[in-house]
């Protein structure tokens, strides 16, 4: 208990230089769920799936460039331009993306479903548990815990977890995001913004 007492005394250090960078963040969220186009929302989908083992940064560079391209461009068209910004595995997530657009135009009437993190990571190539939390949380639902390496490595240093997972399971995955969800709960946000808090703590910004 004593190392959650110095995690929530971390982030209280952080948190009013940070809540401006949070609040604006977690709008745009909103924004796009609410007021995005079934193409919007494919983006931010292929945004997820390029940052798996890769970075957000990276991942931002690449969807500033490409935009909705990743609803229409040709996978040799996506491959390039992945491959023009230093994607690890611009061949594989062109792939994974084209495969995807069938969803376009059913996005939202999946993510109007109650819990709809299972229907991505059982059905979008390239979507596991992180990745399918990830994308929910960048549309605005607040309960899904995006349990990243560096997140992880938080948890650890603090006697939430004994080890890094080497991988996922359903049941493990739910079980460490419950555990961090009672340290958000501690922190007084839901998990959705505590992630935001987290990584300005690690890297004094918030990205997304």
């Amino acid at each position: 208990m004593e190392k959650i007492k110095e995690f929530i005394e971390k982030l209280n250090e952080i948190r009013e230089e940070a809540k401006p960078a949070v609040e604006a963040r977690w709008e745009e969220f909103e924004n796009l769920r609410k007021n995005g186009t079934e193409e919007d929302l494919f983006s931010e989908l292929s945004f997820c799936i390029l940052t798996a083992n890769w970075s957000a940064q990276g991942g931002i560079k690449a969807q500033k460039i490409i935009g909705n391209g990743f609803a229409y461009l040709s996978e040799e068209e996506l491959y390039k331009k992945l491959k023009e910004v230093g994607h690890r595995y611009p061949e594989a997530r062109a792939k994974y993306i084209v495969s995807n657009r069938w969803i376009i135009g059913k996005i939202r009437e999946i993510i109007s479903q109650d819990d709809p993190r299972e229907f991505f990571v059982d059905n979008i190539k390239g979507l596991g548990w992180k990745e399918s939390s990830h994308f929910l949380r960048n549309i605005a639902f607040p309960n899904y815990a995006i349990l990243d390496k560096h997140v992880l490595r938080i948890m650890k240093q603090y006697g939430l977890i004994d080890e890094l997972p080497k991988g996922w399971t359903k049941k493990r995955y739910l079980e460490y995001e419950e555990r961090l969800k009672k340290v958000a709960e501690l922190f007084g946000e839901h998990i959705g913004k505590f992630d935001l808090y987290l990584w300005y703590m690690i890297k004094r910004k918030v990205e997304k």
